[in-house]
């Protein structure tokens, strides 16, 4: 089952009354197993959350012990994705990583418990109209830019910014979500937005619009996309986490074994450009595998840093707390002897 969840009627679910969060908590059978799992991912899906989705991985993982399972997609960004997961909304959620860093900062009850992907491109793109007579990212100064508030899209556009001494407080920043966004630069309601390359591509080859710049020309923007969990639920169930983990790293052995399928699966679920698609993953690899390796959280220190100076993020990430690797390094084991 696929659900999505918009903002407005998410928030005023959570602003109701306290108690209802009592009321959405995952409830138990005898033997100590959760008969409901709620696994989340930022729109239009991180591609293990699309893969498992069209074929079901997670449903046949636990069917079998009589456990449903609902896949919860986030229209919003990254921080409604990880809200419902500090709230129990949700159990796991698939985010980018600024979403990920700033409810780590908060001391919210969640663990980083896996990567989604670790890509050197982020897929990110600066884009403007095709009559637009803007040549460079410092021509956006004063103008009004698109882009969804607390995202990685942010972080990268405000990296652009200060690679030319600007930062968003030269322009006129206007809070849009992807399927607003596009719309809005052919309206000319924004002079420039800052998208999926697959929404960039769509407008390009409609001749809508022009890419300004390409994230994916700045390997350096790049951190890991993140997989989390609510704490509580990590907690009482270690091992259905460990099961999940396990799915997840077929999925990423999968792909990397199929990429031509991987493409096709993406591209059709999510209504993307094949050829976006393709040029996202140019050298023929997805980097799907979840382990957070050392060069993945010193990447992560990089960014909750620049987050930090950009006044992204308040607070910050103890990692020794926040990154927990148990439940990874049991579902390696797992999935090997499978």
């Amino acid at each position: 089952m696929v659900l999505s969840i918009r903002r407005r009627n998410f928030l005023q679910g959570m602003a109701a009354a306290p108690l209802a969060l009592t009321a959405i908590s995952v409830p138990a059978f005898a033997d100590g197993k959760p008969s409901l799992i709620r696994i989340g991912s930022t729109a239009p899906g991180h591609l293990k959350f699309i893969l498992a989705r069209h074929n079901g991985a997670f449903d046949k993982e636990f069917s079998k012990d009589s456990i449903k399972v609902e896949l919860v997609v986030f229209t919003n960004g990254g921080s409604e994705a990880t809200t419902a997961l500090a709230t129990g909304a949700i159990e796991i959620t698939y985010t980018g990583n600024n979403p990920a860093l700033r409810v780590a900062a908060s001391g919210a009850d969640v663990n980083a418990i896996g990567l989604s992907s670790f890509a050197k491109a982020d897929g990110s793109a600066i884009i403007v109209r095709a009559d637009a007579p803007f040549k460079t990212v410092a021509d956006l100064k004063g103008k009004k830019v698109g882009y969804l508030f607390g995202t990685v899209r942010h972080s990268i556009f405000s990296k652009a910014l200060r690679s030319v001494g600007l930062t968003t407080n030269d322009l006129d920043s206007l809070n849009m979500a992807f399927d607003a966004s596009g719309p809005a630069l052919v309206r000319g309601d924004v002079d420039a937005i800052v998208e999926t390359e697959d929404v960039a591509a769509k407008l390009v080859e409609a001749g809508q619009a022009r890419v300004l710049l390409d994230a994916n020309d700045h390997p350096e923007w790049a951190a890991p996309y993140i997989i989390s969990a609510n704490g509580d639920f990590a907690r009482n169930y270690p091992d259905i986490v460990t099961r999940l983990l396990k799915v997840d790293i077929e999925l990423a052995r999968w792909s990397e074994a199929h990429p031509d399928e991987t493409i096709k699966i993406f591209s059709q679920e999510t209504k993307s450009s094949e050829k976006a698609v393709r040029k996202t993953y140019g050298d023929g690899h997805f980097y799907q595998d979840p382990r957070i390796t050392d060069a993945a959280i010193q990447s992560l220190k990089g960014e909750e840093a620049f987050m930090s100076e950009a006044k992204l993020l308040k607070g910050s990430v103890n990692y020794d707390r926040w990154i927990d690797q148990t439940y990874l390094d049991k579902a390696y084991k797992l999935a090997d002897a499978t």
